[in-house]
């Protein structure tokens, strides 16, 4: 146990192996944050941690309810079986994950259909249609989260319409809040990748089906990097090759340059828009939201979209194309000066957490997690396993609040030389200014600024 983390708070903030207490009179009163004051503890640490060596990004589904603020978009999936939901239960108590999710129970489902296959059980057609079915309504659920996200962000068009109405004018206060959505995704993202471009790139990876992400770096303008190469029909590479951006700077040739505002970015469960065709898997040109467009996959989902369970044990993940994806996983984070930073995830994989532990096998390595709360539990039963030196925790309603994270304690999403340079200038001038007293004039050409 970390005697130095008390995780009954209802926000806790760990820095620098220091665990800072917010809900006291120096950064609340009135029952509001100094959220300032928190950004002059917070952002400095985490400008530092986000210019490492090597940074990567793991997102979970924390992140879909921010943005949709649908804290029920991923329930459990009901089967005609009993004993599937039973099963799925009892597996997640084992591995210490407290209740089962829609994975497990998918999971279960699938193993249960491959035993009747094995023995030739006549019930194997039935339960692969209601697999199907399932299968059918799980995607079309991801599709309408997006849909209804984006529907939000077009109608803001209309928010000027009818100002004197105060049933339209509250509809509009509604609609800028779900733009100002998008430009928190924007930010959020923006504020990992915006790297000096000399450095290793960002790495996000997600365990999500949806493509919110996706849409939110395209939005952004980030430059994407992954394994599917093509334009008409995009096929996953079976081995990684690492590609990047380049430009000839003008009047220089023969000294490219790396393009700033690109990152590597990996679905280590699969996609929504991903599909078996034959020995290889393509992405289909299904656009964010569905847009009537969904029937490209709802011809036997079953075998044909890539949509991954959680892992309960590892051999699973021996099977294409999952063993490349958590291989580009553990390439990326488990390496000396390696940072991995957590929003929205749960730890509620197994094969992922095994993973973060070897990383921090590595003295130079350091996590960073920040959540909305502990996740049922798993998030403090993770730390516990960790050494608290290599940890920075954000976990609360108000640290690991989508809105207040971005706006008030992630770094400026820029790469901001200027604030470097003028903090140089200072810091010169005020040496000049202890070397030179007031009444003496330093010689001509001494306070020289222009290096700056």
């Amino acid at each position: 146990m970390n005697n130095k983390i008390d995780f009954n708070k209802n926000n806790i903030l760990f820095i620098s192996n220091e665990h800072i207490e917010i809900e006291t009179d120096e950064y609340k009163k009135d029952n509001e944050y100094n959220r300032q004051k928190i950004r002059e503890k917070v952002e400095p640490w985490l400008t530092s941690i986000f210019q490492s060596e090597h940074l990567s990004l793991l997102v979970g589904s924390g992140l879909s309810v921010a943005l949709t603020q649908n804290t029920s978009m991923m329930p459990r999936i009901k089967f005609s079986n009993d004993s599937i939901s039973k099963k799925a239960d009892e597996e997640a108590k084992k591995l210490g994950r407290g209740s089962a999710n829609f994975e497990d129970d998918l999971r279960v489902a699938i193993e249960l259909l491959k035993g009747y296959e094995i023995i030739g059980e006549t019930k194997k057609d039935d339960l692969r249609k209601e697999i199907n079915a399932k299968l059918k309504e799980l995607l079309s659920s991801i599709l309408k989260n997006e849909n209804e996200f984006l529907n939000k962000i077009n109608s803001i068009a209309e928010q000027n319409k009818n100002e004197n109405s105060n049933e339209i004018s509250n509809t509009n206060s509604q609609l800028v809040k779900e733009k100002n959505l998008l430009l928190l995704l924007e930010q959020f993202l923006l504020s990992f990748s915006t790297r000096t471009a000399t450095r290793d790139r960002l790495n996000i990876f997600t365990t999500n089906y949806d493509r919110f992400i996706e849409y939110g770096l395209d939005e952004a303008g980030i430059l994407t990097l992954d394994r599917f190469i093509g334009k008409l029909k995009p096929i996953m590479r079976f081995h990684r090759v690492d590609l990047d951006y380049h430009y000839n700077p003008p009047g220089i040739r023969g000294e490219p340059r790396y393009v700033e505002g690109v990152v590597r970015f990996t679905k280590l469960h699969g996609s929504v828009d991903w599909k078996f065709d034959g020995d290889q898997i393509i992405r289909i040109p299904l656009s964010f939201g569905g847009n009537g467009n969904e029937n490209v996959f709802i011809d036997d989902p079953y075998n044909k979209v890539v949509i991954y369970p959680n892992s309960v044990k590892a051999v699973e993940t021996a099977f294409f194309p999952y063993s490349e994806l958590f291989r580009d996983f553990s390439t990326a984070v488990c390496r000396p000066n390696s940072v991995l930073v957590t929003y929205g995830y749960g730890f509620g994989d197994s094969h992922i957490n095994r993973i973060i532990l070897d990383m921090l096998t590595i003295p130079s390595t350091h996590l960073v997690i920040i959540s909305y709360d502990l996740a049922n539990g798993r998030i403090e039963h993770f730390i516990n396993k960790c050494n608290e030196a290599q940890l920075t925790l954000m976990i609360g309603n108000e640290l690991g609040n989508f809105e207040s994270l971005t706006n008030y304690y992630l770094p400026k999403p820029a790469i901001d030389r200027i604030t470097d340079r003028q903090a140089r200038l200072l810091e010169k001038r005020k040496i000049m200014t202890q070397a030179y007293p007031q009444n003496k004039e330093p010689l001509k050409g001494e306070n020289n600024d222009s290096e700056f």
